[in-house]
């Protein structure tokens, strides 16, 4: 797989590409022709990494999803977007570095972009956070939200945390109010919104940047009001038991896309976003431009109408 990282149910096939690769180097080094011996192990592992890939159980897409070689927000935007211009602070308390956001292109249409971003390694997923969002996290991307609203600049918001975080400090200064206020203020903001789940999408932490016109995720993401753990914490009092809590929560996008809380699913290459993160971007650019070429053509007041109604939409409920 070359990225330094196999999960449990991925050996045979990581195996099997090694062989392929040594007998690649192998011949290129004795100048040896032997695409007749290497082809059928080609194929072979192609049906295997099908057959792996087309079978996978919830909470082996947990772990697609968490991949720490899968691609992070900054990694994303330099593959869609054109001349990104990071923008800072919340004007009131300081700059969260976990969430990252600002201006940039998108083919010749100026547009705000937004998403929590971690690390590759431990110092800077010290220096971010590991990805979890302080209430300035979300202040800041209301901010920038609010001022695309102002100049008329659709919204794309990526999508990839476990949840806001939880600390002390961050109770203090009003992590549940700045969530709240941002899905009040995002569900009237009068300009295209589109949110994209790249890998978790956990708690409030992901509805505080998620209220939108579209919401699309990639096919091995997760979208959750819980982690496996923390539900099977709850649920068993034992969080080894988060592969049965996956499989209860129907978090995966097949599910939530049947159950009509997401609008689409963004395929991934074989394996994983991590094995090709360039072929990922495009497919997430090509949902995002389609998109985008329908919603600018619905007046501002007509999409809050719209947001409104499918907000309504999510859920199922009774009266006795």
């Amino acid at each position: 797989m070359g990225n330094g990282y196999t999960l449990e149910f991925e050996k045979k096939l990581v195996e099997l590409e090694k062989k392929i690769e040594e007998l690649k180097r192998y011949a290129e080094e004795k100048g040896l022709d032997m695409a007749e011996e290497i082809a059928p192990l080609e194929r072979r592992a192609q049906e295997l990494a099908r057959e792996i890939y087309s079978h996978l159980e919830p909470w082996q897409r947990v772990l697609i999803a968490r991949h720490p070689k899968r691609p992070t927000f900054l990694e994303l935007v330099s593959f869609i977007f054109q001349d990104f211009l990071e923008l800072h602070g919340d004007r009131n308390f300081r700059d969260d570095p976990a969430m990252v956001g600002g201006l940039a292109w998108l083919d010749g249409r100026a547009v705000t972009v937004i998403g929590e971003q971690k690390g590759r390694d431990t110092k800077e997923n010290l220096a971010r956070n590991f990805g979890l969002p302080h209430p300035e996290g979300y202040r800041k991307a209301l901010r920038l939200m609010q001022q695309a609203a102002k100049f008329g600049r659709p919204i794309i918001s990526f999508i990839d945390v476990v949840g806001a975080y939880p600390g002390i400090e961050a109770e203090e200064r009003g992590q549940g109010e700045a969530i709240a206020r941002n899905l009040r203020e995002m569900s009237i903001l009068p300009v295209p919104i589109i949110a994209v789940i790249t890998g978790e999408g956990g708690s409030g932490g992901a509805l505080a940047t998620g209220v939108g016109d579209r919401l699309y995720m990639l096919e091995h993401a997760y979208y959750s009001v819980i982690s496996p753990e923390g539900c099977a914490s709850i649920l068993w009092k034992d969080a080894t038991k988060a592969p049965e809590a996956a499989k209860a929560l129907k978090f995966n996008a097949e599910d939530l896309l049947a159950f009509g809380v997401i609008d689409g699913i963004i395929p991934e290459p074989l394996g994983g976003a991590h094995r090709d993160p360039a072929q990922t971007a495009a497919n997430i650019k090509r949902t995002i431009v389609a998109a985008l070429e329908e919603l600018v053509k619905i007046p501002g007041s007509m999409l809050v109408e719209e947001r409104y109604r499918r907000l309504r939409r999510l859920g199922v409920y009774g009266t006795s």
